[in-house]
């Protein structure tokens, strides 16, 4: 849903049901690629507009998992995650960790957090069990699948 007090427009609510539909961690030319499906010629410069206003208004979050472009997602709160450097899979870190870290921080080190974004890069449990070839489109990884 669009951030209240943002005005509704046409594309904005286009780009924003893209996102929807690719279910986030998607890319500033994955979102033309999927609009120019139904929309040919959607200019990829309205796509970096509304992705901008989006991010601005806090609908969307500009996740930047790593190296390469950045991954935008729906506003939901928690943007902490762990990245697999070989599939690119994207896992979502509990709040309730961050919530331990910032504890940490704030009593043993006398630091208090504003704001916290974690990243952790490394290699998903598929990526080390099968070391060939994986997808390029970024999935979420399950948290509570294991094999």
């Amino acid at each position: 849903m669009l951030a209240p007090g943002m005005r509704r427009t046409a594309q904005r609510a286009m780009v924003y049901d893209v996102i929807v539909r690719l279910g986030g961690h998607c890319t500033a030319d994955e979102i033309a690629e999927e609009l120019r499906k139904t929309r040919p010629g959607f200019p990829r410069s309205t796509v970096y507009r509304v992705l901008e206003a989006l991010t601005a208004s806090g609908s969307v979050y500009a996740a930047h998992l790593g190296e390469g472009p950045t991954h935008y997602e729906l506003a939901s709160g928690d943007h902490h995650h762990a990245v697999c450097q070989v599939c690119g899979g994207v896992l979502h870190i509990e709040e309730e960790f961050v919530s331990e870290l910032e504890a940490h921080l704030e009593k043993g080190h006398g630091f208090r957090p504003v704001r916290t974004e974690v990243l952790v890069v490394g290699v998903c449990d598929d990526c080390s069990r099968n070391p060939a070839p994986h997808a390029t489109r970024r999935r979420v990884i399950d948290p509570h699948h294991r094999h």
